[in-house]
């Protein structure tokens, strides 16, 4: 049998354009919202798994008090990742598929300053209410929940009225940024996104008496333009390979 020269290379190259023409096709944009507390992990594995994939991921930013609204307008979306009580709310409004519900990471309170400044003590429930008592000005998110529970936190602490008047309410986008400005002395919102922005630092968490924990949870919307692609989404966030990444961001996976 004669083999004409250079037929195996030709072979071969068509078989890669064919293959990758395949793979092309079967990539999907995937349409994500999610909670602006989530953007440190999600920004971060969003690159992962676009390169273990081939999906691309189109991230939309807002605070969970700005998507409920947005949602229930009529908004569209693949997968939302946002707190469990409004992924449960929005089951029961039929915006996402109820069988998809997953839990992803959630992670605790803490106190951060503009970098270099001196770091107050909140190593205990006493010593944080020193700590707020001492501070000229404090961001919080008021429609977040991070700054709910700040605020009942507050009313605990029987505080509520010497605090308010340093209170900065900032949009949750620039909660933690706002103390990098200068524009707040402290700030008092969940960890991970303060490990993710220029220009500030960790005190501590909270102490354990006061700690609560904002989770984060998935879900597929019931619009989904991308069902499969978005459910491979969810099962690459629970997965363990992506735990470490978690824990290294101020995150408790699932």
């Amino acid at each position: 049998m004669s083999i004409i020269p250079g037929a195996s290379a030709t072979v071969c190259f068509g078989l890669v354009f064919v293959f990758s023409q395949f793979i092309n096709a079967r990539a999907a944009e995937i349409k994500v919202v999610s909670a602006t507390g989530a953007r440190a992990i999600v920004s971060e594995l969003a690159l992962q798994f676009e390169r273990k994939t081939g999906h691309k991921l189109q991230i939309h930013y807002a605070g969970n008090a700005e998507w409920k609204p947005r949602i229930a307008a009529g908004e569209t979306f693949d997968v939302a990742i946002v707190n469990p009580s409004l992924v449960d709310e929005l089951i029961k409004q039929q915006k996402i598929v109820a069988d998809t519900r997953s839990d992803i990471a959630r992670s605790g309170l803490g106190m951060a300053v503009r970098a270099g400044a001196p770091k107050p003590d909140i190593s205990s429930v006493e010593a944080f209410k020193r700590a707020l008592l001492a501070a000229k000005s404090i961001s919080y998110s008021p429609g977040g929940a991070s700054g709910i529970y700040f605020m009942e936190l507050l009313d605990r602490l029987r505080l509520a009225e010497e605090i308010r008047p340093k209170l900065k309410p900032m949009a949750p986008a620039d909660t933690i940024e706002a103390v990098a400005r200068g524009e707040a002395e402290v700030v008092v919102v969940v960890v991970s996104p303060i490990l993710a922005v220029p220009g500030v630092e960790l005190v501590d968490k909270l102490p354990v008496e006061l700690q609560t924990y904002i989770g984060y949870t998935a879900g597929i919307g019931s619009a989904a333009k991308e069902p499969e692609a978005a459910r491979a989404l969810i099962k690459f966030l629970t997965s363990p390979e992506v735990a470490p990444i978690m824990k290294a961001k101020g995150m408790e996976p699932g």
